[in-house]
């Protein structure tokens, strides 16, 4: 079991930044790749930006490219997320996951690979 604490979000204007602080416990944590997520009010999950277990590989949606950086602490079980430049349409609630990928050289896109979730953080960008 690896368990996922978020935390770091709050309400913002837009233009400003956040980071965002995903926790791990339960096992080691490099042999995860870590994704975060995002739900909105009346919307599907999705994806937002993920990492594999060394830290040189990423991806990101293409509303976030540029704006968002997704980074690890191995040695600290920490997964971040540094959001610049927000926009209202950020506004939702952000959820860190795992996905058991030791040595993987791929990240995952898709919510349904991902075994562990945390509980969320809720993120509100005002205009």
């Amino acid at each position: 079991q690896v368990q996922l604490v978020e935390s770091g979000g709050g309400l913002v204007q837009a233009g400003d930044s956040l980071r965002l602080f995903c926790a791990a416990s339960g096992r080691t944590f490099s042999y995860y790749t870590m994704g975060w997520f995002r739900q909105a009010p009346g919307k599907e999950r999705e994806f937002v930006a993920a990492i594999n277990w060394s830290g040189d590989i990423t991806d990101y949606a293409d509303s976030v490219k540029g704006r968002f950086t997704i980074s690890r602490d191995n040695a600290k079980s920490t997964v971040y997320l540094q959001m610049n430049n927000l926009k209202p349409e950020d506004t939702a609630v952000y959820s860190c996951a795992a996905l058991y990928a030791p040595l993987s050289a791929r990240v995952r896109n898709i919510a349904a690979a991902y075994d562990y979730w945390g509980q969320g953080t809720q993120v509100t960008v005002s205009s």
